[in-house]
């Protein structure tokens, strides 16, 4: 379901205090605006740097400038007697530690229900003062789509054999996989720039950078193989046969393995040459990483994590030395607040949804 669909079911329903999770403002804000233009519905943006404006018209208002506080209290005036108005707010996070915005944000999304006017807050995070937790709904602006990387792609390579065809576009769409629009424009321009036409590799380069900011993954991509691994002949069979597309059934596929053994046994060298014996790429992750300083951290940290492992899918995810990340599940309420067994709890919870997917 597009971003544009699951807003219109809920203005339908009128949740009047909307908060869209997205790094790709200028996408999100076009989505709306065809939303608005099919449905007739009135529509004002602002931000700090350029104010408001009310799309469609002649000229955008001053009266409120790059103040949130008054940009909250125009909303009233962008109400109909028998229409729908959006007012838009862009990294509005940052102003909600004022006492005063919250309290006028209550307001509006209250008497929202009678003049069916809605607040958007378009943000990066997810960061709502307890006083606004019940009357917002958070909505998750998705990453591109394979379809969608496929129509970039043909957008940026133009020229006769920059755009690659059957297994190799797959490739560089599976390098693809997990960038924003923005970041997957830039690596197809990179790859034109280097090769003269779209292969995985800028990709993968662009999208092993972007891991590393993140802190919480990184990508491995060695030459490492089965070949080059001594022993484990079991796992490797194993491994061959249940993790190769098309050699089993995807409903008794086994979707991954537990390696245990003494240090130096091969274990760590048999996850990193997994990727290359099936073509995929291996991000490991260290439970370590995940721990955070400031109380939901942690929480946010291990679902930021997941949220990539899963658009980087088909993936290998490496978890190592798990044992000593996820140790002190058994006593965590009285050790560290409950923040180890929600971390695990959080983990097979995505074990069981990626297993039933």
């Amino acid at each position: 379901m597009t971003l544009a669909d699951r807003l219109r079911e809920l203005i339908d329903a009128c949740f009047t205090g909307i908060w869209i999770q997205s790094f790709e403002h200028d996408d999100a804000l076009a989505e709306i605006a065809r939303l608005c233009h099919e449905q007739t519905w009135r529509l004002a943006t602002w931000d700090v740097a350029r104010g408001p404006a009310v799309v469609g018209a002649v000229e955008a208002s001053t009266a409120a400038g790059n103040d949130p506080l008054a940009a909250l209290r125009a909303l009233p005036a962008l109400a109909t007697s028998d229409g729908t108005a959006l007012l838009v707010l862009t990294n509005f996070h940052r102003f909600l530690q004022s006492a005063e915005i919250v309290q006028t944000l209550v307001r509006q999304l209250t008497a929202g229900k009678q003049t069916r006017t809605f607040v958007l807050i378009l943000s990066p995070i997810v960061q709502i003062p307890v006083e606004l937790e019940k009357l917002f709904l958070v909505v998750e602006h998705e990453l591109p789509s394979r379809e969608q990387l496929t129509e970039l792609a043909r957008a940026v390579a133009t020229g006769p054999d920059e755009l690659p065809d059957g297994a190799q576009l797959e490739a560089v769409l599976d390098a693809a996989s997990g960038l924003t629009r923005y970041e997957a424009e830039a690596a197809y321009s990179l790859s034109l720039v280097r090769r003269g036409r779209l292969t995985p590799e800028a990709l993968w380069e662009i999208k092993s950078g972007l891991l590393k900011k993140s802190g919480l993954l990184q990508l491995h991509r060695g030459v490492e193989t089965f070949d080059g691994l001594g022993g484990l002949d079991g796992v490797k069979a194993f491994c061959r046969r249940a993790l190769r597309a098309g050699v089993l059934r995807a409903d008794v596929r086994p979707r991954g393995i537990l390696l245990l053994g003494v240090p130096g046994t091969g274990k760590s060298a048999l996850a990193k040459a997994l990727g290359n014996e099936t073509g995929r790429p291996t991000l490991s992750l260290d439970v370590g990483n995940l721990m955070g300083g400031i109380v939901g951290d942690t929480e946010r940290n291990i679902r930021q994590a997941l949220r990539i492992a899963d658009a980087m899918a088909p993936s290998i995810l490496f978890l190592d030395e798990v044992e000593k990340g996820l140790s002190g599940v058994a006593s965590s309420g009285q050790t560290d607040g409950g923040v180890s067994a929600r971390l695990f709890g959080t983990f097979l919870t995505w074990l069981v949804r990626r297993d039933a997917a």
